[in-house]
Formats: structure tokens, C-alpha cells, sequence
């Protein structure tokens, strides 16, 4: 069973690779039927009906960088990238969950691409090689060194993240962090880290946060996750134990929950041990395909 398509996925737009690395092509789409997606600092504008807010080209500060999104309709869209914007790395607060609540699942997955990118373009305007200015390239989807000798060419980062399901009996594990709301607790995860294979971040991440080994790592489905630019790499895996050594530094808590017990959150219990994590969220998605297992 599929957990389905995921929040800041579908987006529906036609990336045009063959476009970025054309200029002339590109330069073709720059024109009066071209769509700038308007953005305050890294959040979407929204309409009064609800929906992403579109102007022209002639909207951008003429200082700025403008990235390709890619086509739609036939018509180009492109994000701005102001030369005052420095990027954040903070998450999606409240104010902007509700901002986004109204949009359209095809809309909020432009929306992440275009924050994802932008805010990769806002703190990557040096080079990583030789400290010398960078420039926009293929549309948006490369920065380039200036300095004749270095030439190194840098791309959009994607930051691997394991989100796993840890079973035991039936039971399942879940941990909660201290940045969490009272009350709510999600499933495990944590970066990908450099000559590691998925089933070994998994192994580790739950070793590491919980004291528990676990076997047989399989794939249940991923999220493009723009704060600012992790992909969710959804897992499930069996415990040899359920015997806990929690790493209080990572871990406000952990404890296994029993399949009513996690179905009561995702009902909305009130009543209920935990309160189950957001919609949006992969975790929520990875509760359910569990629940219907």
C-alpha cells in the first residue's frame, strides 16, 4: 500500500531541463506571458481567494536574480531572489501554516520548490571552493564560480533525512522533542550522513537515539521537505528488542504505543496518550500506512 502523495509533492510543473541549459530559450520565456511567483522574503503571497499570488517579470526588482521553475500552461514561472535576502534555515512557524493552510496541494508543492531554491540562492552567493562571487546559471538550477581559475560549479543541495517506523510486537516507537507542542510525539528520523547506505542512517539514528538495534530496513515512501531543503526518506524496521536507552540530548522522551493507542491520535482522541503529528507531515502519512497494514 502507498502512503500516497505527499505535502510539497505534485507540483505539476514541467521542469524544462532542456530550457535551463538553452539561454536563448530561456530568454524566450522571459517575456510579457511570464509568471514571477511573489514571495515575502521565503513566504508566499497569498490571494484573498486563497491561492498563490502571480505577477509579471516587471514586478522584479530589477537587482534581483530570477530563478526558472519551470513551465506551466506554456508559460514560464519564475521566484525572485533579492539581493537583500539572506535565507533562513528556520522551519515553518504557525503564521505560516496558516498562510498555507488555503492553498491547493498542486500550489504548495511550487511553493516549495520555489522556497527551497530561492532559499539556497540567498546564502549561496560565494564560492564554497575559493570564497569568490557565484552566479545564477541554467536557470536557477546552478550558481558558478567567477573566478576564471577556480570555475567550480555548485548545485542546489538536497539533505537526506530517515523518518523511520520502528516495530516490536506489535508495538510501535515513537520519541518526542523538546520543540514538539505538548503532548505530541512522531516517529524517529535524522540526517543521512556521508558513506551510509539508508538501512545504515536507520540503524544508527534509532541506535543512537533510542538504544535499540533493529533489522530488516525497508522503503515505505519519501517528502520533499522545504525548511529549508531535506528530502524525508520514509522507512519501517523491525526491533530485536524493546528495551529503551534514550539519548536524552536528541530525545525528550520515547515509549512504545500499541496500534490503539495510535490509532486513538490519529483520531483525535482527546482523551488519547499522545496527539499524532500534523497532516502535512510524512510522519502522519507513515502512521497511517501502519495502522492499515
Amino acid at each position: 500500500m502507498s502512503i500516497g502523495t505527499m505535502t510539497f509533492a505534485g507540483a505539476g510543473l514541467d521542469r524544462a531541463d532542456h530550457i535551463r541549459a538553452d539561454a536563448d530559450k530561456l530568454a524566450e520565456l522571459m517575456d510579457w506571458r511570464a509568471r514571477l511567483l511573489r514571495l515575502d522574503g521565503l513566504d508566499p503571497q497569498i490571494t484573498p481567494e486563497g491561492a498563490l499570488e502571480w505577477g509579471s517579470l516587471a514586478d522584479a526588482d530589477p537587482a534581483s536574480e530570477l530563478v526558472f521553475l519551470g513551465l506551466l500552461g506554456g508559460k514560464g514561472c519564475f521566484a525572485e531572489v533579492s539581493p537583500k535576502l539572506l535565507g533562513s534555515v528556520a522551519p515553518a512557524n504557525p503564521r505560516l501554516w496558516a498562510a498555507m493552510s488555503s492553498l491547493a496541494h498542486d500550489e504548495l508543492a511550487i511553493y516549495g520548490t520555489a522556497r527551497s531554491l530561492v532559499d539556497w540562492h540567498a546564502r549561496h552567493r560565494y564560492c564554497a571552493r575559493c570564497g569568490n562571487p557565484t552566479v545564477l546559471n541554467k536557470g536557477g538550477w546552478q550558481r558558478s564560480c567567477t573566478n576564471d581559475v577556480c570555475k567550480a560549479e555548485h548545485f542546489p543541495r538536497v539533505d537526506p533525512v530517515t523518518i523511520m517506523l520502528v516495530e516490536h510486537d506489535g508495538n510501535l516507537l515513537l520519541g518526542r522533542q523538546p520543540r514538539f507542542p505538548p503532548g505530541r510525539f512522531s516517529t524517529l528520523a535524522g540526517f543521512v550522513e556521508p558513506g551510509e547506505s539508508l538501512e545504515e542512517a536507520v540503524a544508527r539514528e534509532v541506535l543512537e537515539e533510542a538504544g535499540v538495534a533493529v533489522r530488516d530496513v525497508s522503503y515505505v515512501g519519501s517528502q520533499p521537505w522545504p525548511f529549508p531543503s531535506n528530502l524525508m526518506i520514509g522507512c519501517h524496521a523491525h526491533a530485536l528488542s524493546a528495551e529503551l536507552t534514550v539519548d536524552h540530548t536528541e530525545l525528550e522522551e520515547a515509549d512504545w504505543f500499541t496500534r490503539a493507542e495510535v490509532a486513538a491520535a490519529m483520531a483525535g482522541d482527546e482523551d488519547g496518550r499522545f496527539i499524532a503529528p500534523p497532516p502535512q507531515a510524512i510522519a502522519h502519512h507513515l502512521l497511517k500506512w501502519w495502522l492499515n497494514q
